[in-house]
């Protein structure tokens, strides 16, 4: 389901994300708003994985919200409509590339490739955290807890995580007995013992601790 995004009375207040920031944006001419956000700066193993989503202000899926908000279900449903109504760009980058840069450079490059993987280029970019990308084809800013603000980068951060959880339950495949469909990645203590017990994977992030060796 889906509402414009002016729909709602003047006085109503949403308890989650609004339009009210991409609005601000459209009327001083930026018509393409793009929202970032990624998944997967904690995991000892995997991707870190950004979206980049421009919403149809006329199509907005009801109930987004910082996707650690939402139940299985609800990312599910949320994540079917996004594809269906936005346009999106998935991007990503691999253990080994965080192990060769750092976690927060491989985060800010994976929404930058995101970006930049638009059909059309967006005419201002809205960034979840404290930090604004490098090389963005556009002017931005960042909002300290931007997916709980607005429903642009809270759809990212939905797809941003579906998409990893996907992507970690086909690597359960390639390397069993890590459980990575079940934890997808993060210091569980079922992940901690598969690590000790089978050693690490390709998947695992060396520069992380307990895997770095110093």
């Amino acid at each position: 389901m889906t509402r414009p995004a002016d729909s709602l009375p003047f006085f109503f207040e949403s308890p989650g994300p609004t339009f009210s920031i991409e609005a601000a944006l459209m009327r001083d001419g930026h018509r393409r708003v793009v929202g970032l956000d990624e998944v997967g700066r904690g995991p000892l193993a995997g991707p870190v994985v950004a979206c980049a989503v421009i919403l149809d202000p006329s199509r907005i899926p009801m109930g987004l919200n910082d996707s650690k908000q939402l139940s299985l279900s609800e990312r599910e449903r949320l994540y079917a409509e996004i594809l269906a109504s936005a346009d999106v760009a998935i991007a990503s980058v691999s253990a080994r590339g965080i192990d060769l840069s750092d976690i927060r450079k491989a985060s800010l490059e994976a929404m930058r490739r995101a970006a930049l993987s638009l059909a059309r280029a967006p005419d201002f970019a809205i960034i979840d955290g404290r930090d604004v990308p490098p090389g963005l084809p556009c002017p931005a800013k960042a909002f300290v807890k931007g997916d709980g603000r607005s429903v642009t980068i809270a759809a990212a951060s939905i797809v941003a995580k579906v998409t990893r959880d996907l992507m970690m339950t086909e690597a359960s495949v390639a390397y069993p007995g890590y459980g990575f469909e079940k934890h997808s990645g993060y210091a569980t203590a079922q992940h901690r013992v598969a690590i000790e017990t089978l050693g690490p994977c390709p998947l695992h992030r060396m520069s992380f601790r307990p895997l770095r060796k110093d």
